[in-house]
């Protein structure tokens, strides 16, 4: 078995590798820098270019699935240039893949697997939602998810089977959102933000590359929620995780005000509600390796990570 992937070098991209790996299949990775480009045992580099709508048809050639994480990321400030690359980078990395496909027999590819994002379900502090929910919510993000399933939703006219993995917070040491969670509270400046009631919907990055791989093999299709069974708040978070660090929490809560200062439009990721259901996967067969909170963090924070201690290091640097 063979898998084409795009976004294959980034945080998500690499875990699935991993796992993909780890199952004896091979990968083909599609990346915009040509510096990037290898050639390994089961892991074989194309360049491509959507913003040109360029792509190494060859990369298509022995695969059997796709999955496809492209995307610009949300975690920089949402200025209006960069709010157009966030949703272009997203439909214009699909478009190319597609025209890629349409130029091929692509009767040997069984399934095609998009990432996709929880910030589609309405900002609310009393909601639990599940993959039935039709309401969009009315922020940028939500339109730029609506308008990414929608282009997603193009695939189907290919004989394979189609499915959108909404992805929630991920949680991993190597980068992401943790090591900028975890980098104030060990500087002894950590907080939660606003209320702190605001539900945070999680999963450990191991737990999404599974995900992913479960997906693919099964051939499923529709939309599945890629997110740990036990949302938690944004206060339960932030105090599990200076439990995991032994650092106390001293500072009162950052108010909504401050963090729209610092960070403009962006600071809406901050504050923003979604608890979010997994139980559609899981009645697929799923089970969750990391389904709570302080067990999670407890794991990847763990001696036998690597070596955290330089990992936490390295990513302090990359913040600062």
């Amino acid at each position: 078995m063979k898998v084409l992937i795009t976004g294959a070098t980034g945080l998500v991209g690499k875990a699935i590798v991993k796992a993909l790996h780890e199952k004896g299949i091979s990968v083909n990775y599609l990346t915009t820098k040509r510096q990037k480009i290898g050639s390994a045992k089961d892991f074989n580099g194309f360049y491509w270019n959507p913003s040109k709508g360029e792509i190494d048809v060859s990369s298509l050639e022995g695969v059997s699935a796709i999955i496809n994480l492209a995307g610009a990321s949300i975690s920089k400030r949402w200025s209006s240039a960069y709010k157009k690359k966030i949703l272009s980078s997203r439909i214009d990395s699909l478009r190319t893949l597609r025209k890629a496909l349409e130029q091929i027999d692509s009767t040997s590819i069984k399934s095609f697997v998009s990432a996709s994002a929880i910030g589609i379900y309405p900002n609310s502090l009393i909601n639990y939602y599940d993959e039935n929910e039709a309401e969009v919510d009315d922020s940028f993000l939500g339109e730029v998810v609506e308008k990414w399933e929608s282009e997603i939703d193009t695939f189907n006219t290919f004989n394979f089977s189609v499915s959108k993995v909404r992805i929630g917070i991920v949680l991993s040491v190597l980068g992401g959102a943790l090591p900028k969670m975890a980098r104030p509270i060990q500087n002894f400046v950590g907080a939660a933000f606003g209320t702190g009631n605001q539900w945070q919907s999680w999963i450990h990055i191991e737990d999404l590359a599974q995900i992913f791989v479960f997906v693919l093999e099964n051939k499923l299709e529709g939309v599945f929620n890629a997110v740990a069974p036990n949302p938690v708040t944004n206060a339960k978070m932030t105090k599990e995780l200076a439990r995991i660090l032994n650092k106390p929490l001293i500072l009162p809560n950052v108010p909504e005000f401050a963090m729209q200062l610092i960070l403009g439009e962006m600071s809406y990721l901050l504050f923003a509600s979604q608890r979010v259901s997994c139980k559609h996967i899981e009645e697929k067969g799923f089970i969750f390796q990391h389904p709570n909170i302080g067990a999670a963090f407890e794991n990847l924070f763990s001696p036998g990570k690597k070596d955290n201690e330089s990992q936490m290091t390295s990513m302090n640097k990359e913040f600062v």
